[in-house]
């Protein structure tokens, strides 16, 4: 086991808080002129490497093509690089670290606009978010790796598929999502669910509130459910990376981790937005091992590609590079 995936599982499966901030230090103490010296010089590297066609798709799909009225471009732009500072996340300081370490290679004078925090709309100007709809006309919607420190979770799972409980479990926030609230109601005490938040609202049952579990204690169940809370389902990127499988309806929003892009049944689990088909569709997979381990490999293949922190920082950049390409800030 790794130094990393020790921290790891003394943190509970979490990604180890620590190290993450002293990151964010270095982040903050660097001086921003070292990253714009290199920049040409990362993003020239794309036109040697054998997978540039890959990740021009990634660059593409998360930043799409979008147009700015250049009469009125004043009106556009929330924030000059320059300005940007910690204060100006107020929703979690998580947020400015994670942008900041990319924008830092970019001109000061350049500007933008962002979103930060569970975004479900589509902005009105083209601008930087962690989520976004699953929609044909999100362009306005560009996603950056925010808040990964939460959302991006991987593990090292040694325990097999089939030496885990034929059960599915949920842990998680009900506080302001009706519909995990709605899915309590119906299978909380079906033998096939082992359902139990941690939020603590009077209005919510004493008997669905349960005290947080571990990932690892979560990952010795067959099935865990990934279920869109605020947007995205925060726990979806660390099942796909385990042996066990994620059980869910079709995803509605997607970050950096493209859910726009997971095929049903493939990559997990499908079930009705009602929740109605979830006893078949749990028999069936604990009646057909082999169907769910191999939605377990192609999961796990899928989570492969964000593996590689180089490329991941490449295509950051890139994405950036792009932004400030379609809107007319930088040449080419």
């Amino acid at each position: 086991m790794s130094i990393n995936n020790i921290f790891k599982y003394i943190a509970g499966g979490k990604n180890f808080k620590l190290f993450y901030h002293f990151h964010c230090f270095f982040i903050l103490i660097m001086p921003a002129i070292i990253y714009r010296l290199r920049l040409r010089l990362i993003i020239a590297s794309l036109y040697y490497r054998q997978d540039k066609e890959y990740i021009e798709d990634r660059v593409n799909y998360y930043s799409k093509q979008f147009s700015i009225d250049n009469q009125d471009s004043s009106k556009w732009w929330k924030k000059q690089i320059g300005d940007f500072k910690l204060k100006d996340c107020k929703v979690s300081t998580v947020y400015f670290y994670d942008t900041w370490e990319y924008l830092r290679y970019f001109d000061k004078r350049y500007r933008f606009n962002y979103v930060f925090g569970d975004v479900t709309h589509i902005p009105s100007q083209p601008s930087f978010v962690k989520s976004r709809p699953i929609t044909d006309d999100n362009m306005n919607s560009v996603v950056l790796k925010l808040n990964k420190i939460r959302h991006f979770i991987f593990v090292h799972d040694r325990l097999g598929y089939r030496d885990k409980k034929d059960c599915a479990i949920f842990r998680g926030s009900l506080t302001g999502k009706p519909k995990r609230i709605s899915f309590f109601e119906q299978y909380f005490n079906h033998p096939l669910c082992d359902l139990g938040t941690h939020s603590r609202g009077n209005a919510l049952p004493d008997e669905w509130k349960k005290k947080k579990i571990s990932i690892y204690e979560q990952l010795k169940y067959k099935f865990v459910f990934a279920l869109e809370g605020n947007d995205v389902a925060s726990n979806l990127k660390w099942i796909m990376s385990s042996n066990s499988v994620a059980v869910m309806p079709e995803p509605t929003y997607e970050t950096w981790f493209m859910e726009g892009r997971l095929i049903p049944n493939y990559h997990y689990i499908k079930i009705e937005r009602d929740f109605s088909d979830l006893e078949d569709r749990l028999k069936y997979y604990i009646q057909n091992p082999d169907k769910a381990e191999e939605i377990i490999r192609n999961a796990n293949e899928y989570v492969k590609q964000m593996l590689d922190e180089k490329r991941e920082h490449l295509i950051s950049l890139l994405v950036l590079d792009r932004y400030f390409r379609l809107s007319g800030q930088l040449d080419g």
